[in-house]
C-alpha cells in the first residue's frame, strides 16, 4: 500500500522523519484499525479549539459522521503544530493521505527508553569550595521549567520536596491531570504540572501501570531527579556512593509528561508511542516549559522537536545505548542536543583475598547483609563459562565460583545468565572475568550475594591459584566507594551510541557527552544506580536550565553552542579523553561530539554560533516517497548550517564552509584562530583574526577544506579554535575523503 503526500514547499511541511521498515505499510486485508499519525504542518488558527474542530471535520468527511470521528481520534495536536492521531483502517488512512491539505499519514510506532557524585565531578560544587559560579549566578536554576518526557514520576520522593519554593511562575499554563493514585496534592511548587498519555496503550499493559502520571517503572523518576532534584543529604545504596543527591538545577520546576508504560513483554520492558510523544510536545509548547528532556529513542519525532525549538524550547535527547558500534546513534536532527554517556571519577573496588594471601581487586556493588558481621574464607571453584553445561558436574553449593567469559558477546547477558545459574546451584557468589567493560549494574540482581567483576588478567591470576591448590579458598570484602583523581575520568561509556549519523552525515553527532554510568538518583522512595544515555540527557537538561537562568535571552542554538565549544577533551592530568571500546581508544567527535560537558565554562563561552530557528527550513525538506514516510532530505548541504561543528562526509574537491560567531563576552575582544587539520586534509580560515567591538558583534568567516589525497578513505578528525587570553572556543571537525559515491566500507 502506498500513501501519498501533498507536494508543497517545506515552509508548510516542516519535518517529519520516521525510522520505519517497509512492513509497516502492508495492507491489512481484514480492515481492522490501528493507530495512525496525521500531520498537517503549521496550524491555521491560534484558537486551539478551532484547530481541533478542523481535525474533527476532516475525519468526519472520511469516516461519515462526527460521532465516528470523535470515537476514532486519540490525540489532537493543536498548540505547536496541526495534526492528530486516530484509529483508522488502512483504506481510511489512504483516503486521508490523498487529501491535498494532508502532509503525511504514518502508522504509529513504539520506542524504547534509552546523583551523588556526578555534579561535583562536573565542577558544580554545592557546599564545598570552590563553589560553582554558575550555580550561584543562576540561583540554582530558580523558576526555570524542565519538562520530563518519560515514564512519569514518584511525587513522594524526597528529591521532589517543594520546601522553600516560592509561587509557581505566572507564565505556567499547564495542568495537574488527576488519575489513579494521583491527586491534586501530588503536584506542588516543585512538580508544577503532570500529564499522562494512555491512548493507544494495550489494555494488558494498562493493568500493569498507574493510569496517571505516577511512575511504576522508576525511569522517569530517576531522570527527573538528575535534572532538577532538590538537595537530599546522606543518600547511598547500602553505603555505596554516599553523599548528597541533587539535580543539576535543584531550584528548577518540573513538568511531567508520561508517555512510557511498563509492558508484559520481557523483551520490551517499556513502551512509548510516537503519537503520545507528539502529544507531549504539543502540550509542552502550550504549557510554557523552557526545556524538554527525552531519554527515548524517537528519531521520527523530529518535526515535533523542531516546532518546540522554533517556539524557544531547548530539546535534549539521549544518543542511545547501542555502542561501541559506529553509525548507531539516535536522535540526530541538528535542532536538538544529542547526548552521549561518559564515566565519572568514581569506582567501587572490592578486595578479593586468595588462600595464599594474594589480594586481587575487582569491582562490585557487594554489601554485607544485616546478619553478617565479618568476611570469611569460602571454598573457591572454577565454573568455566558458568553455563548450565559447564556447571553440570561441579558442586557449587555454598562456594564462590570463578566464571570466565569464553566467548565474545553481550557482557550484560553473560553475567545475567551466570547469576541465574549459580543461584540455582546454591553458590554464595561469583567472580566473573571478561574483557574490559563497565557492566557493574548487571550484578544488581545479586542482592547481597558477592558478585564481583574482574578483567581477564585478574581472572588468569585466580585460575592459576585454583590450579595450584587442592582446596582453594577466597575471602571477599564489601565494596568501597572511591572518588577523585585516583580514578581517571572522564571516559566515554562502552554502551554509548557512536556516530556518524546515517540519516544526516553532514551533521556531526553526538553533540556532547555527560555522565551516564552508575548514577545514583531517585526511584520510588529510595535511591538506586542506573546507567545509560538516559541518565546523560537530564544532566545536560539541568545544565541548560542553569544557563537559561543566567542568559534568559539566549537562543537554543546559542545555548547548544556554549555547551559544545567549551567542552573538555582531556582528563584532569591533561591526557586525551578515552572511549571504552574493543579495545579502548582515544575518543573522537563521533564518541563525544565537542567533548565532556563543562558547565561553568559554558556560562561564559566568549563566542557562540547562533542560528535563527527558521533557518533549519532552508536546509531540510520532506521527501515525497513510497510507504507514507516523510523522510528528511537536505536541500542544501547541512555543513553550511551555522552549527558548532563541521562534518564533511564526501570530500573530493576543495570546498568552502561559512560560519558566523557572535560575541557574548567582553565587548572589545580579539580572537586568533588555531587549526588542527584532520589527517589528509588542509584547512585554512579567512580571516585568521576576528576583532569585536561595540559596532561589530558578529563576524563571518570562511573555512577552506582541501583534500591532500585521492583515496576512498575513512573519517579523520580535527578542530578549529578561536582563542584569546580569556576564552577558547573550539568546534570539532570530521572529514572523509572519497572518490566514489555510496561505497560500502565493509571489506
Amino acid at each position: 500500500m502506498d500513501f501519498h503526500f501533498s507536494p508543497r514547499r517545506f515552509s508548510a511541511c516542516i519535518i517529519f522523519c520516521l525510522c520505519l521498515t517497509i512492513s509497516t505499510s502492508i495492507t491489512r486485508a481484514d480492515g481492522s484499525q490501528k493507530l495512525y499519525i496525521v500531520y498537517l504542518g503549521e496550524k491555521k488558527h491560534e484558537d486551539a479549539a478551532l484547530v481541533t474542530a478542523s481535525h474533527h471535520d476532516m475525519l468526519s468527511a472520511i469516516l461519515g459522521s462526527k460521532q465516528e470521528a470523535l470515537a476514532s481520534i486519540t490525540y489532537s495536536y493543536k498548540h505547536g503544530f496541526s495534526g492528530f492521531a486516530a484509529m483508522l483502517t488502512d483504506d481510511q488512512a489512504q483516503d486521508l493521505a490523498d487529501l491535498p491539505e494532508v502532509i503525511s499519514v504514518i502508522p504509529n510506532q513504539h520506542h524504547e527508553l534509552m546523583t551523588t557524585r556526578s555534579w561535583d565531578f562536573l565542577g558544580m560544587n554545592l557546599n564545598h569550595k570552590p563553589a560553582s559560579k554558575l550555580l550561584q549566578r543562576s540561583k540554582y536554576g530558580e523558576d526555570v521549567i524542565i519538562g520530563i518526557v518519560d515514564t512519569g514520576i514518584w511525587p513522594e520522593s524526597r528529591s521532589f520536596s517543594d520546601n522553600g519554593y516560592g509561587p509557581i511562575p505566572s507564565r505556567w499554563k499547564g495542568v495537574c491531570q488527576l488519575g489513579q493514585a494521583w491527586e491534586g496534592t501530588n503536584c506542588n511548587r516543585k512538580i508544577i504540572g503532570a500529564r499522562y498519555y494512555a491512548a493507544g496503550v494495550d489494555k494488558a499493559y494498562q493493568e500493569k501501570n498507574y493510569m496517571s502520571a505516577r511512575d511504576i517503572n522508576g525511569h522517569g523518576t530517576h531522570t527527573a531527579s538528575i535534572a532538577a532534584g532538590t538537595v537530599v543529604e546522606g543518600v547511598s545504596l547500602h553505603g555505596l556512593g554516599v553523599g548528597v543527591a541533587r539535580g543539576g538545577a535543584p531550584q528548577a520546576r518540573l513538568a511531567v509528561y508520561k508517555v512510557g508504560w511498563d509492558t508484559t513483554d520481557p523483551t520490551i520492558t517499556v513502551q512509548a508511542s510516537s503519537a503520545a510523544v507528539l502529544a507531549a510536545f504539543d502540550d509542552a509548547i502550550h504549557d510554557g516549559v523552557d526545556i524538554l528532556s527525552l531519554s527515548l529513542g524517537v528519531d521520527e519525532n523530529s518535526f515535533g522537536a523542531l516546532h518546540a525549538v522554533q517556539k524557544g524550547i531547548t530539546v535534549v535527547y539521549a544518543a542511545g545505548n547501542s555502542g561501541p558500534r559506529p553509525q548507531v546513534i539516535f536522535n540526530t536532527a541538528p535542532w536538538v542536543i544529542t547526548v552521549a554517556a561518559s564515566k565519572i571519577d568514581r569506582s567501587f573496588p572490592t578486595a578479593i583475598t586468595l588462600g595464599n594471601n594474594q589480594t586481587l581487586v575487582g569491582q562490585s556493588l557487594y554489601y554485607m547483609l544485616k546478619n553478617e558481621s565479618t568476611s570469611r574464607f569460602k571454598p573457591l571453584v572454577h565454573g568455566g563459562s558458568c553455563s548450565p553445561e559447564a556447571l553440570n558436574s561441579t558442586i557449587i553449593n555454598g562456594k564462590v565460583v570463578l566464571c570466565i567469559a569464553e566467548k565474545f558477546g553481550p557482557a550484560a547477558d553473560m553475567i545475567s545468565d551466570a547469576i541465574t545459574n549459580i543461584k540455582s546451584g546454591g553458590a554464595s557468589g561469583f567472580i566473573f572475568a571478561l574483557y574490559t567493560i563497565d557492566v557493574l549494574l548487571s550484578t544488581d540482581d545479586c542482592k547481597g550475594m558477592a558478585c564481583i567483576i574482574v578483567d581477564n588478567a585478574i581472572g588468569f591470576q585466580a585460575t592459576t591459584y585454583i590450579g595450584s591448590e587442592s582446596l582453594p579458598i577466597v575471602k571477599i570484602e564489601p565494596a568501597r566507594s572511591i572518588t577523585g583523581k585516583q580514578v581517571p575520568g572522564p571516559k566515554v561509556a562502552f554502551f554509548s551510541s557512536r556516530g556518524p549519523s546515517t540519516k544526516y552525515p553532514t551533521v556531526l553527532k553526538p553533540d556532547i557527552a555527560a555522565p551516564g554510568v552508575n548514577i545514583l538518583a531517585a526511584k520510588g522512595d529510595a535511591y538506586v544506580f542506573n546507567s545509560g544515555t538516559s541518565m546523560s540527557a537530564p544532566h545536560v537538561a539541568g545544565v541548560v536550565a542553569l544557563l537559561k537562568a543566567v542568559h534568559p535571552h539566549w537562543s537554543h542554538a546559542a545555548l547548544k553552542s556554549a555547551i559544545v565549544t567549551t567542552a573538555l577533551t582531556k582528563d584532569e592530568y591533561g591526557n586525551p579523553m578515552l572511549a571504552e571500546a574493543l579495545p579502548r581508544k582515544v575518543a573522537d567527535p563521533f564518541d563525544y561530539g565537542g567533548g565532556n560537558i563543562n558547565p561553568d565554562a559554558a556560562a561564559d563561552p566568549g563566542l557562540v554560533y547562533d542560528i535563527d530557528p527558521m533557518d533549519y527550513n532552508k536546509f531540510f525538506a520532506c521527501k515525497i516517497q513510497k510507504y507514507g514516510i516523510c523522510n528528511i532530505t537536505t536541500t542544501l548541504p547541512a555543513y553550511h548550517l551555522n552549527l558548532p561543528s563541521i562534518s564533511i562526509p564526501e570530500l573530493r574537491h576543495p570546498i568552502k564552509v561559512r560560519r558566523a560567531v557572535t560575541n557574548v563576552g567582553k565587548v572589545d575582544a580579539v580572537y586568533q584562530s588555531d587549526i588542527q587539520s584532520p589527517l589528509g586534509v588542509k584547512i585554512k580560515v579567512e580571516p585568521p583574526t576576528l576583532v569585536f567591538s561595540v559596532a561589530k558583534k558578529v563576524h563571518t568567516f570562511k573555512v577552506s577544506i582541501t583534500p591532500l589525497w585521492k583515496v576512498q578513505g575513512d573519517y579523520t578528525f580535527g578542530s578549529l579554535t578561536w582563542h584569546n587570553e580569556h576564552h577558547s572556543v573550539r568546534i570539532p571537525i570530521a572529514v572523509r575523503i572519497t572518490i566514489q559515491d555510496f561505497y560500502a566500507d565493509v571489506a
